[in-house]
């Protein structure tokens, strides 16, 4: 036995050293819910989104009061600080250049792991937390200042002419699915220099939506992530308000989680396809790597092709996620409309899946984040690759033990299922609270419910599916079977 243990120690030595190179390629890590009986953790999820709507019925039965409304009043957003602004425009700028001229490899180049680590994975999270800051720090306020002082034309308001309102949210739908096709898409997106080309491209772009759409309506409907930002920090327990008397006077406040999305207002039909958008991102960067979507394009799972022949395949079927689940949203949405005709503004379904989205952006990136913000913080500490230690985190070794652990295995298992329930949970109580806000009659409001409450069920259990099921990358299963079987072996 003792031969055997050791044997078995180091096959998984042998891989283990070859997996923080493998770490930085986007896919979050997830065959160690292989060892579990995830169909059990499907079916407790799905039963915990049904009994919170049963919960919901019996206990909240009148519309909560008028100052829980938050977005009745004026919005509550950060105004972008120009100093801050500036700085981020500088730091973009020095990224561009360090993606230009810096290491060619993308786990000691600070642009890809800024971008994909810090800012993509960290910030979003730190956002749901603390609420919408990408409005204080974002480098285009600035941006928008200085294009006004160049080109000596006043950007900050919308243009005005007569079709701008049928644009709303659109040009950040064809923006965000670019930065999608990037993300999962394009054959090497973390290089460092195609990734500085890409966003050089992108500034290039928003400078023109400034000039052309004016600055107002731009940030606040046409950059896709100053959207996404505002959205997710509607999640956050914490929002700013403005003292009424002295507009200049900003106090924080603490609200119940996911109070931000308890709004009065109506999204355009440009608003639900970019909250659709990101939920469909989402799912389709967890489904195409699993064995039936390459079974589905007709690839052997167990040789992946690589990216590059993945190119057509998976654009077509990140194209075909957003219409399906677009299709599917309004299908729910007209039956709720027909079973409930009271409630009459057709978006306020839509701020229940903004939890959702982000629940399993959390739990879908929670795995490679805990390894790659390791290579992020080395490459901060000596950002041009000269030899610097401004941290003193430039001589760390990257460690995944953790993936080697069994415990701590576990552990992710459950932070994941964690996000995605409670994810779930958050969207049936803030739809709840909207429909008896939006409706009188508790019989109509209860039945124009069922159909979204059945499609968040659904989508709870289709979320934690994505999360079990085989994945083409079979180095990382092997290590957790091998682990798997030494445990097995020390209770024998």
């Amino acid at each position: 036995m003792g031969l055997q243990k050791g044997s078995i120690f180091l096959l998984s030595a042998i891989f283990a050293s070859f997996f923080p190179k493998l770490a930085f390629a986007h896919a979050g890590s997830r065959g160690h819910v292989l060892l579990l009986p995830t169909q059990l953790y499907i079916a407790g999820g799905a039963a915990v989104v049904a009994l919170t709507f049963a919960v919901m019925v019996f206990v909240v039965r009148k519309p909560l009061a008028v100052q829980y409304q938050i977005s009745q009043n004026y919005e509550n957003e950060a105004k972008p600080n120009y100093w801050l602004s500036f700085l981020s425009l500088l730091t973009l700028l020095l990224l561009i250049w360090i993606g230009i001229t810096g290491n060619r490899d993308p786990i000691q180049n600070l642009l890809p792991l800024t971008v994909w680590v810090f800012w993509w994975i960290g910030f979003t999270m730190l956002t749901a937390l603390f609420g919408n800051y990408w409005a204080v720090i974002s480098p285009w306020p600035i941006l928008q200042k200085l294009v006004s002082l160049i080109i000596g034309v006043q950007t900050g308001r919308k243009r005005s002419f007569e079709k701008a309102e049928r644009w709303s949210y659109w040009p950040a739908v064809i923006l965000f699915f670019g930065f999608a096709w990037l993300e999962l898409v394009h054959p090497s997106p973390m290089d460092p220099e195609t990734l500085a080309g890409f966003i050089s491209l992108y500034v290039l772009l928003t400078t023109l939506g400034i000039i052309i759409f004016g600055g107002e309506f731009w940030l606040k409907n046409g950059e896709p992530f100053s959207v996404f930002f505002r959205m997710v920090g509607w999640l956050s327990p914490f929002y700013l308000k403005r003292s009424a008397a002295q507009k200049r006077m900003v106090s924080i406040r603490i609200r119940w989680p996911c109070g931000g999305l308890l709004r009065s207002d109506s999204l355009p039909t440009g608003g639900i396809a970019f909250v659709l958008l990101v939920l469909s991102t989402v799912s389709f960067d967890g489904l195409l790597k699993t064995f039936w979507w390459l079974s589905l394009v007709e690839k052997n799972p167990l040789e992946f092709p690589g990216r590059t022949e993945m190119i057509l395949p998976n654009t077509i079927g990140l194209g075909i996620t957003f219409l399906v689940f677009f299709s599917v949203f309004y299908a729910v949405q007209r039956l709720a409309l027909w079973l409930n005709p009271e409630v009459q503004q057709t978006s306020s379904f839509i701020y229940s899946m903004i939890p959702i989205a982000f629940g399993y952006h959390f739990a879908h990136y929670l795995p490679t984040f805990i390894v790659d913000i390791q290579y992020a913080f080395i490459a901060l500490s000596d950002p041009f690759g000269i030899g610097w230690n401004l941290l003193g985190t430039a001589d760390w070794v990257v460690s995944s033990s953790y993936l080697m652990n069994y415990d701590s295995a576990i552990l992710i298992w459950y932070l994941q299922v964690l996000g995605i329930v409670l994810a779930h949970v958050g969207a049936v109580v803030v739809f709840h609270l909207i429909q008896l806000y939006q409706g009188r009659n508790l019989k109509k409001i209860l039945m124009g419910q069922l159909p979204a409450t059945v499609l968040m069920i659904g989508y709870t259990v289709f979320g934690l599916w994505l999360l079990s099921t085989p994945v083409a990358g079979w180095c990382t299963c092997f290590i957790y079977s091998i682990m798997h079987f030494t445990k097995s072996s020390e209770t024998m």
